[in-house]
């Protein structure tokens, strides 16, 4: 029996789950839990709420509350949401938990000690009618490589280019819509480029083969720019405080705090025995298998970000693999919460009760595992109606009829009805469905899954076992 740590990325609370969030990464990693029960082995299945961050404060200065009001209304949406639709959290946890602010501090502490961080002074944008220093989020402005005007301060959404507020052509700030002005301020840095040529940082890449193409290429593609220091504090008021003396004002960068909300979270669950699926042991074959399903976006985080620092900490497990899939879109445009302009998990339910594992199920035919994929409405009701019902619905039909019928629902009885005609068959679907779970290819495994259900109801067509059957014999 294998131990595996499986998680999913933390949503930000800041909104509501939608169904390119489920595609995305949330069904994939119920699937591959379940599946990995099934098979009797030790699972513990982690996330939880992201409750630190640029995009909460933006939030909370939008509606004009607090950002605990903000965090407190959307995890607990969020969480209700995940429970009623049936995804199988071992447990859903929060960053704003002591458990979680004191996990994180002592891990900042900790590179701190051993000496992993670079201490300097900086200019970094300031808005001087906010009367604040400006985090990467607070700032957007024109990318430099691909000309999109709404990039942010560390990152083109559009083109994926990893970037410093000083990149952007025309900086603006978000608070106040001036361009700010430099000013001095002191951060803590984590030597990437350093870590990036050790000789550990090498060998745990070589895992990069044995990875989606997508994942393999888009952290090649990082690392053959070269990777610079990136700050792993920032100047805020909101998130985990840094852990040193003279730092009012400063909070751990929220990319070094969230990944680390896995730990805290598997602490919450298991206080006694979280280390068992986080920490090496002495023999590598035991070793817990932390897996990471996220979306295309947090790739270089969880790939090389979070390594690095498990690495620099010493005694941790590195990921054993990264699944992310592309993403979503609706009816042709692409998913937008600030055009309201997707289909919310919590809507859904509430409009559609009963109806969860339909909206799985589509959701897992479309899944965009190697390229961004399309939800509509029509295609939605077309595999309902088509897949779901007309196959294995008529499927699962049919073998009531004929056993409420025949066994009085009374299934206890030696008698057996020969399939030898299609045991090959069936046999081929089943090592390939477990070649596609194996591989994450959970499309490919539903669609094999219901392969099962088509020769089923061929056996009943072809067969018609009702015929050979006798009730003298049983």
């Amino acid at each position: 029996m294998s131990r595996y740590l499986i998680t999913a990325a933390l949503p930000y609370a800041n909104g509501p789950v939608h169904i390119g969030h489920l595609a995305g990464c949330y069904i994939p990693a119920d699937i591959y839990s379940r599946y990995l029960r099934l098979k009797g082995e030790d699972v513990k299945f982690i996330c939880g709420s992201d409750e630190h961050g640029v995009p909460i404060t933006i939030k909370a200065r939008q509606l004009g509350i607090t950002p605990q009001q903000v965090v407190d209304k959307y995890h607990q949406m969020m969480k209700s949401s995940f429970e009623k639709f049936g995804i199988s959290f071992d447990h859903y946890s929060r960053t704003s938990s002591p458990v979680h602010h004191q996990t994180a501090a002592a891990f900042f502490k900790t590179l701190y000690d051993k000496g992993v961080f670079i201490e300097e002074t900086t200019e970094q944008f300031y808005d001087e009618e906010a009367k604040q220093f400006l985090a990467d989020r607070y700032i957007t402005g024109t990318c430099p490589r691909c000309n999109n005007p709404n990039a942010y301060g560390d990152q083109c959404e559009n083109c994926g280019a990893s970037l410093s507020p000083t990149d952007l052509i025309n900086p603006k700030s978000k608070l106040s819509g001036n361009t700010p002005v430099l000013r001095p301020t002191k951060n803590w840095f984590l030597p990437m480029g350093e870590i990036q040529k050790s000789n550990d940082f090498q060998e745990y890449i070589k895992r990069f083969d044995h990875w989606k193409p997508n994942i393999k290429g888009q952290c090649n593609s990082w690392l053959s720019e070269g990777l610079q220091p990136r700050a792993m504090t920032r100047d805020l008021d909101w998130g985990v405080k840094v852990p040193l003396p003279n730092t009012e004002g400063k909070v751990l960068y929220v990319w070094f705090d969230a990944p680390i909300g896995y730990i805290s979270a598997t602490k919450e669950l298991l206080p006694d025995n979280w280390k068992d699926y986080w920490h090496k042991q002495n023999n590598e074959e035991d070793n817990p298998k932390l897996i990471h399903f996220i979306g295309k976006d947090n790739i270089v985080f969880h790939a090389i970000i979070f390594p690095m620092m498990l690495m620099q900490h010493g005694g941790f497990v590195l990921p054993y693999n990264v699944p992310a899939n592309e993403f979503l879109n609706l009816e042709g445009d692409k998913i937008s919460t600030s055009r309201n302009w997707a289909v919310w998990l919590h809507e859904y339910l509430e409009d559609f009760p009963g109806r969860e594992d339909e909206l799985r199920y589509v959701l897992t035919s479309i899944a965009p595992e190697t390229k961004d994929s399309e939800f509509t409405w029509k295609d939605f009701q077309a595999r309902v109606n088509n897949e779901l019902g007309a196959i294995l619905g008529n499927f699962v039909n049919r073998v009531v009829v004929l056993s409420n019928k025949y066994f009085k629902c009374n299934m206890k009885t030696d008698k057996k009805i020969s399939v030898a005609t299609f045991d090959n068959e069936l046999n081929k679907l089943l090592l390939s469905y477990t070649k596609a779970m194996k591989n994450f290819q959970f499309r490919d495994a539903q669609a094999i899954a219901m392969d099962f259900a088509r020769i089923g109801n061929k056996y009943l067509t072809e067969c018609e076992p009702w015929k050979k059957y006798k009730a003298e014999d049983i």
